[in-house]
């Protein structure tokens, strides 16, 4: 799994007053929850950009007044109207202990049921896992290669070595589904015979 170095400053002051104060000057309240003690920094928004907008997921080294802690990014909080985030929790990862993530689905091959005019449908695109930091890969390999119409690959045809996947293991993951020509053309054969 990537890893991603964001650089933040410790808070002396906690509290509303604070956070106004940070937000005006571009930067984002931010928590580490750790074993022993949580570590209240502020990080510049920009910072940010690499880490939340992106379909991939990140282990995340924060450099916080030059002490280094492995991370993983908890929960944001947005601004209802600007969608700015204004709250970052991060939450830090012992290497030893079994940790989850969401990481991300990758769809390998080509459909059969595409070929024959079908759609993918892709339901879900990232999956929960748990297991050791070491052990994450970047994404979550699918392969729809024997995908025909009506059919779907679910969470629990996966086998993903070293890990444990969370989801349901009824849920679909991506399907390819009839589309109105294919199902038109059907009934005009059926018509015909």
């Amino acid at each position: 799994m990537k890893t991603i170095a964001i650089k933040g400053e410790l808070r002396e002051n906690v509290g509303s007053t604070t956070a106004k104060h940070l937000k005006d000057q571009g930067q984002v309240p931010c928590v580490l929850y750790g074993p022993n003690e949580n570590k209240h920094f502020a990080v510049y928004l920009q910072d940010f950009k690499k880490l939340v907008y992106t379909p991939n997921t990140y282990k995340v080294q924060l450099d916080i007044n030059k002490k280094k802690y492995l991370a993983k990014l908890q929960q944001l909080q947005f601004h209802p109207v600007s969608e700015a985030i204004i709250h970052a929790d991060f939450l830090e990862i012992n290497e030893k202990e079994p940790t989850i993530m969401r990481l991300p689905v990758e769809l390998t091959g080509t459909a059969p049921g595409v070929i024959a005019g079908g759609r993918l449908a892709k339901k879900i695109n990232k999956l929960r896992v748990r297991g050791l930091i070491k052990d994450m890969p970047d994404s979550i390999p699918v392969d729809i290669s024997k995908l025909v119409i009506g059919k779907s690959v679910k969470v629990g045809d996966l086998n993903v070595p070293n890990l444990e996947l969370l989801d349901a293991a009824a849920n679909a993951i991506v399907s390819v589904v009839t589309t109105r020509a294919v199902a038109e053309g059907e009934a005009t054969e059926a018509a015909a015979e």
